[in-house]
């Protein structure tokens, strides 16, 4: 088993290396905008698909709301640079809402967020999955099936750390960029120079019988699905390498400009090339055919490109779950486990749970990436309206040089993003109504855990004037099963350690003869220790023994003395073997752990073959 670990992880690093899994700009920006640079694959689709419910014509609709689209990420982009100098220690939206807006706030943007990394992994690689089904159609109806194989190497590949991941990563993020930017810009060459003429379904202002605002407010709030995965990068400014927050900021410029460019370019071109989605078949694969021609080299590397980076788009919510959870097991509303970091100096405890969730999400959905992606925009628009509105605060508070501008470029951050949140929750309530009963229920969570370890920390924290006990002498109760040398030594050990020793046997009726027998010959070899035989009508070997125990530890207590159950094992000597005996040792310090006046020993005999 250690040698598949190392295998599969890699050997351990010693914390004072972690420097050299630190992450420059070029390298940050393939780990850590994956997400939302492969939105693009599905963002322009997203507004399509909800345009196309009326009618075709209704396309033309998709550049104005592809321009309040960038409108929103010019906003964002602006307010989460502000967080990265704020708060360069990370956290993002959470410990901004937590500061500016008070606990409630920022369990809120918390639990979101934690949310909204486990969709991020479920539609990147459902996304990717399609994409590979696109591509390849022979593998139609297996999505399911793909998206889970992503998530595992996904996962893995986080395990054996950061930098590794970032190196990997490179290549399918560059290749999309470079992909996909050819493809942008040869489309508008052809269209510039009259090679590929008009074909859009309608005329830019072109009247469309039946359009509503419920409908334009629809298909925006599906397009703004484009912009998960922003804020990844302010919760991940520890990782950058020093200046953390210089680079982290510049690489939060990059990514914006080319997200913004990409999903421009692939809105325009899906306009004009008068392309309506199909079944089986993604947009942006009907654009990458009609830029290049079905069949050609450069449709199938646009295909492989996308594919690529929807699949390890997942890799974001990789990087930033973790570090989310550790600031909020930090602050004690989740588990102190999610502080620990694995073999390889990443919050392993973090990548496997959002694993495990994330798969849970693929399968319940189907791997349906339509139903997927209304959720996933309500758990970012959440933690994007509070952390903008929790920078406002902040710049009122602190008012330093241009604060009314930063506070303005957040108040817009705010309100529009707001305003998303709105349209969801009156025309898409059907499809977002389970994130109404999961997120009630993590906060719920959250006090729980927290409450827990306040009672904790208040009960183990020593008075000022610490009270000794003295204790008058100690009972140790050794746990017979048959009569050889680990009950030997057990016994060696418990006459050592104890003024009063009882060794404790159960016997049951399916074999009264060797009971007998293990009584013989216990008095025979140990003369001078009480045995007692304790009969088990039940076949039960934890029950009988709990109440002789409670009986001895009562007795023990008007002595004024402890009482010690000592429990023999012998340990094979191959790990493996351990499944081959019985494990009543295991099931014996479960029982004993809720009694709070017994203390639980083992005694273990190492077998050396």
């Amino acid at each position: 088993m250690a040698h598949l670990k190392r295998l599969l992880v890699g050997k351990p690093l010693k914390s004072n290396e972690e420097g050299g899994q630190k992450l420059g700009k070029l390298k940050a920006l393939a780990m850590l905008s994956s997400d939302a640079l492969s939105s693009v694959a599905y963002g322009t689709e997203q507004i399509v698909l909800v345009l196309t419910t009326l009618s075709a014509a209704a396309i033309w609709y998709s550049l104005p709301i592809a321009a309040f689209v960038l409108i929103l990420l010019l906003a964002l982009t602006m307010s989460y640079r502000q967080i990265i100098h704020a708060y360069p220690s990370g956290g993002g939206a959470y410990v901004v809402a937590s500061e500016n807006l008070g606990q409630n706030a920022g369990l809120a943007a918390g639990g979101s967020l934690l949310i909204d990394y486990m969709l991020t992994v479920a539609v990147s690689t459902s996304a990717g999955a399609e994409a590979i089904t696109s591509a390849i159609p022979a593998l139609y109806g297996h999505q399911v099936a793909i998206s889970l194989v992503i998530i595992v190497i996904l996962a893995l590949m986080n395990l054996r750390g950061m930098s590794e991941s970032a190196n990997f990563l490179m290549i399918p993020v560059y290749l999309f960029v470079i992909s996909i930017t050819a493809m942008v810009f040869w489309g508008l060459y052809q269209i510039a120079t009259g090679a590929i003429p008009f074909r859009a379904t309608a005329v830019v202002g072109g009247v469309v019988p039946g359009i509503s605002a419920a409908l334009i407010f629809r298909a925006f709030s599906s397009g703004s699905s484009s912009l998960t995965g922003v804020e990844a990068i302010s919760n991940a400014v520890p990782f950058f390498k020093k200046p953390r927050e210089h680079n982290a900021a510049s690489t939060l410029a990059i990514m914006a400009a080319i997200l913004g460019f990409f999903f421009a370019g692939i809105t325009f071109l899906n306009y004009w090339y008068g392309i309506v989605p199909e079944a089986k078949v993604t947009v942006l694969s009907q654009v990458a055919a009609r830029t290049f021609g079905n069949g050609g080299i450069m449709y199938y590397v646009v295909q492989f490109a996308t594919a690529l980076i929807l699949a390890v788009a997942a890799n974001t919510g990789f990087s930033a779950f973790p570090v989310l959870a550790y600031n909020l097991a930090k602050d004690k509303y989740l588990p102190h486990m999610y502080m620990d970091r694995g073999d390889r100096l990443g919050y392993s405890n973090g990548i496997l749970t959002l694993a495990v969730g994330s798969g849970l999400l693929i399968t319940i959905f189907q791997g349906s990436t339509e139903r997927l992606i209304p959720l996933y925009a309500v758990g970012v628009f959440i933690p994007f309206t509070l952390s903008q509105s929790g920078m406002i605060r902040h710049w009122w508070r602190n008012r330093g040089r241009g604060w009314i501008g930063k506070s303005f470029a957040n108040f817009s951050g705010a309100l529009i993003s707001f305003a998303i949140l709105v349209i969801l929750f009156f025309y898409r309530l059907p499809d977002i109504w389970p994130f109404f009963i999961i997120m009630p229920l993590l906060i719920v969570v959250f006090y729980q855990i927290h409450t827990h370890y306040k009672e904790v920390a208040a009960q183990l924290r020593l008075p000022e004037e610490v009270q000794k006990h003295e204790y008058s002498g100690s009972t140790v109760i050794v746990l017979v099963g048959n009569v050889t040398r680990v009950t030997r030594g057990a016994l060696n050990y418990a006459q050592t350690i104890g003024d009063y020793v009882i060794a404790m046997h159960v016997s049951m009726d399916e074999n009264p003869n060797k009971e007998h027998e293990t009584q013989d010959e216990f008095k025979r070899d140990f003369p001078d220790v009480r045995f007692v035989d304790v009969h088990s009508s039940y076949r039960s070997i934890t029950g009988p023994t709990i109440r002789f125990v409670d009986i001895i530890a009562k007795n023990a207590a008007k002595r004024n003395f402890t009482t010690t159950v000592l429990i023999p094992q012998f340990v094979p000597k191959k790990p493996w073997q351990n499944i081959l005996h019985n494990q009543t040792n295991v099931r014996l310090r479960t029982a004993f752990a809720s009694r709070e006046n017994v203390i639980i020993a083992t005694y273990s005999y190492h077998l050396k073959r």
